[in-house]
C-alpha cells in the first residue's frame, strides 16, 4: 500500500542514509542486517515507524500547539517543569493515531508475526529519535523501551506511550540545555522481534575501554534475563575484557579479564495483567555462574570489532542470548559518544600517598581521585542535597542521575 511507504520501513530496507526518516538506532539495525550478515552478526528482524508517522500523530491531535504553548509557559516560569511535562505526556497518551498510520502499524505487525510463524509475536518497542546520537549530543536512554509487547492494540498503546516519553522531565531539560527545538526532534519507533533472553542472558558491549578510552579492548557486560537490567545500571553484571588486536588469531583466546558480578536480580516475562515483565531474584547457582561461555565472549567481541570497523568509529552495542535456541544477537548499535568525542590526552594514573581503612567499597565511576564530603543518596530525587564538590555514594546509578 502507498501509505506503508510513508509510515513503515522494514529494517532490511534501511541503511545509514535513512537517519532523517527513522533515527540513528533503527537505521543502524538496517545497516547491520544489510552489510554485516556475512560477518556472522545476527540482528532480530522488525520494522520502524517513520518520522512522518510521528508528525501525522502530532497533526491529528494538535500537539504542536500544545507543545509550543506549554514550553512558552515554562520559559515564563508560569509552572514548574514537573507539571508542564506531565501535561504534555498526558496529551500524547490521550491522542489517537490517524487511521492510515494505525493500519500501517497493524499490517506490519501481522506480517512480522507471519514471518516468525506465530500469531501475535512478542516484540520490543525501542526508541530511535531522528536527531539522536549526533557527535555533539546523545539522547540515548531518554525515551522508554517496552518489552514483551504482544497484540496489535497493545503495540499501538506502546507506540503512543513511547511518543509521550519524548517529554519526560529529563528529556525536556536536556534539549533546553543544548538549545534543541522541541519540534525539531521526531520519533521513530523500532518494533523488533523479542529475543528470549529472559530464559538466558543479555547485556551491553563497547568497542573500547569504557574506563580509559583505550581503543584496543572490547568490554562486555552481562546479566541473567532481559538486558534492561544492565542498560539501566540496576544490577552488578559480569564483565569480560577482550584484547581486540588478537581476535583474528583462531588459536588464541584473548580474554584478558573476567569479573563475576553479583547479578542478584533479573527481568523476565510476566504472565497475565498489564505488566509485560517482572523483576525476580536470581538463584544462588546463577549468581555463581558467568552468563557467557568463553566462545560466546569471543564471538561477541568479534562482532563488536566488525561493527566498529564498518562504522569507522567506537561503538556502544546491546546483545542478547536466546534461551530457546542458544543463538546470540546484536539488538542495538550506536556510536560511543563519551570517550570517542573527548579530547585526546596522555593517560594519567593516580595513587594515594597515605593509607587508611576503607569506609565504603564499591565500583568507582572514573579513574581519578577526589576529595570532598560524602553524600549517600537513595535516588535522583535527592540530588538537591548534592553539591558540586561532594562525593556521591549510592546503590547504583542510571541515566536519570545525569
Amino acid at each position: 500500500m502507498a501509505h506503508e511507504a510513508l509510515f513503515i520501513r522494514w529494517f532490511e530496507d534501511l541503511c545509514s542514509e535513512d537517519v532523517p526518516e527513522v533515527g540513528g538506532k533503527n537505521a543502524s539495525l538496517g545497516e547491520m542486517i544489510r552489510h554485516l550478515k556475512d560477518e556472522g552478526v545476527r540482528v532480530p528482524g522488525g520494522f520502524a515507524t517513520t518520522a512522518g508517522a510521528y508528525r501525522s500523530f502530532l497533526e491529528q491531535n494538535n500537539l504542536e500547539e500544545v507543545i509550543t504553548g506549554l514550553m512558552d509557559g515554562l520559559e515564563k516560569g508560569e509552572k514548574p517543569l514537573e507539571d508542564l511535562g506531565e501535561q504534555m505526556r498526558r496529551a500524547f497518551r490521550h491522542g489517537e493515531f490517524p487511521k492510515d498510520v494505525a493500519e500501517s502499524i497493524r499490517d506490519a505487525y501481522r506480517e512480522l508475526s507471519d514471518r516468525s510463524g506465530r500469531k501475535d509475536i512478542s516484540v520490543a518497542v525501542r526508541s530511535s529519535a531522528t536527531a539522536e546520537d549526533l557527535p555533539e549530543a546523545s539522547f540515548a536512554g531518554q525515551q522508554e523501551t517496552f518489552l514483551n509487547v504482544s497484540g496489535e492494540e497493545d503495540l499501538l498503546d506502546a507506540c503512543r506511550d513511547y511518543y509521550a516519553s519524548l517529554f519526560t522531565d529529563r528529556a525536556i531539560s536536556y534539549r533546553e540545555e543544548r538549545d534543541f527545538d522541541h519540534l525539531d526532534v521526531a520519533l521513530s519507533v523500532g518494533v523488533q522481534k523479542m529475543v528470549r533472553s529472559d530464559l538466558a542472558s543479555a547485556g551491553v558491549m563497547f568497542s573500547l575501554d569504557t574506563d580509559t578510552g583505550f581503543p584496543d579492548l572490547v568490554v562486555i557486560n552481562g546479566s541473567w534475563g532481559l538486558g534492561e537490567m544492565v542498560v539501566q545500571g540496576s544490577v552488578n553484571p559480569d564483565e569480560f575484557r577482550v584484547f581486540k588486536p588478537r581476535l583474528g588469531e583462531k588459536d588464541l583466546k584473548p580474554i584478558i579479564e573476567k569479573r563475576l558480578g553479583a547479578k542478584e536480580r533479573k527481568i523476565v516475562y510476566s504472565r497475565g495483567g498489564k505488566n509485560t515483565t517482572r523483576t525476580i531474584d536470581t538463584t544462588a547457582r546463577e549468581r555463581r555462574r558467568f552468563v557467557l561461555k568463553d566462545e560466546e565472549v569471543l564471538k561477541l567481541a568479534r562482532w563488536a570489532a566488525s561493527i566498529e570497523d564498518h562504522y569507522k568509529m567506537p561503538m556502544d552495542m546491546e546483545w542478547a542470548r536466546d534461551g530457546e535456541t542458544g543463538e546470540l544477537f546484536c539488538v542495538q548499535a550506536r556510536p560511543e559518544t563519551f570517550h570517542s568525542t573527548k579530547e585526546k590526552s596522555a593517560l594519567k594514573t593516580y595513587r594515594l600517598k597515605g593509607r587508611s581503612g576503607p569506609l565504603v567499597s564499591g565500583t568507582a565511576i572514573g579513574q581519578a581521585i577526589a576529595v570532598g564530603p560524602v553524600k549517600v543518596l537513595e535516588s535522583p530525587d535527592e540530588m538537591n542535597r548534592f553539591e558540586k564538590s561532594d562525593v556521591l555514594v549510592t546503590e547504583r546509578t542510571d541515566p536519570d542521575w545525569g
